[in-house]
């Protein structure tokens, strides 16, 4: 129970400090933090929650992260579902915190995008669903050979989540303009059930680009990486 608490814990972590910063800081009038800001922001939420409790679950944060530490045989597959459930309900809570504070507003009529994944005319940018499989299947990819290769026995130890935080970063300031960054079907999941419209209505594609990539990462590594 511990590891799944943790888990909750992070991820709800990752969103209200990720998404949060999307929702309240990018866009302040004349001083945003910006796209880069974003990104740095969540960076950090994966790198400070990593030293807190993954020690406890191994800090996963991310069901395409579990699934790609299965297919790389580094995760017992009878943990999966209740990792996934624990990151999606952490995932929700920190959703409804967002519209609790962001409702609060003096002049607020809606939630507008609300931090949500999209595209067509839903991305920030414009681009295509097939733009949007490709950069969430690529980089969901790459974020899982890092978190694999700086998790693995013969990397330098203490150092992965400075690594995975860093990576995380470097994938958000690449696609914010293409689908406002996923890599994450929780965190995408608890955006658009707040959202709705047709942010929910584009959800899959933040469910099965982010778990493609993150699975063939884990047999790459597997195969190719995983031993002397």
């Amino acid at each position: 129970m511990k590891k799944y608490l943790a888990e909750s814990f992070g991820t709800f972590w990752l969103v209200f400090g990720g998404c949060g910063s999307a929702i309240f800081a990018a866009g302040f009038p004349e001083l945003g933090i910006g796209f880069m800001g974003v990104a740095l922001a969540f960076g950090l939420t994966v790198l400070t929650m990593a030293y807190a409790v993954g020690h406890i679950s191994g800090g996963h944060f991310n069901p395409a992260v579990s699934l790609g530490l299965w297919a790389g045989g580094k995760f017992s597959a009878k943990e999966l579902v209740p990792y996934i459930v624990s990151q999606l309900v952490g995932a929700i809570l920190a959703g409804g915190a967002l519209f609790l504070i962001v409702s609060g507003k003096s002049d607020f009529e809606s939630i507008g995008g609300f931090a949500a994944n999209g595209y067509g005319e839903l991305s920030p940018g414009g681009y295509n669903m097939t733009s949007a499989f490709v950069a969430e299947f690529l980089l969901t990819m790459f974020f899982l050979l890092i978190i694999l290769g700086s998790t693995n026995e013969r990397a330098p130890k203490g150092f992965a989540p400075i690594a995975i935080g860093l990576g995380l970063t470097l994938i958000h300031l690449i696609s914010i303009p293409i689908t406002n960054t996923s890599v994450n079907p929780a965190r995408s999941m608890s955006q658009a059930l707040f959202a709705g419209g047709g942010y929910l209505a584009q959800s899959w594609l933040f469910w099965i680009a982010p778990i493609a990539g993150a699975i063939v990462a884990g047999f790459i590594h597997k195969a190719l990486f995983d031993k002397e």
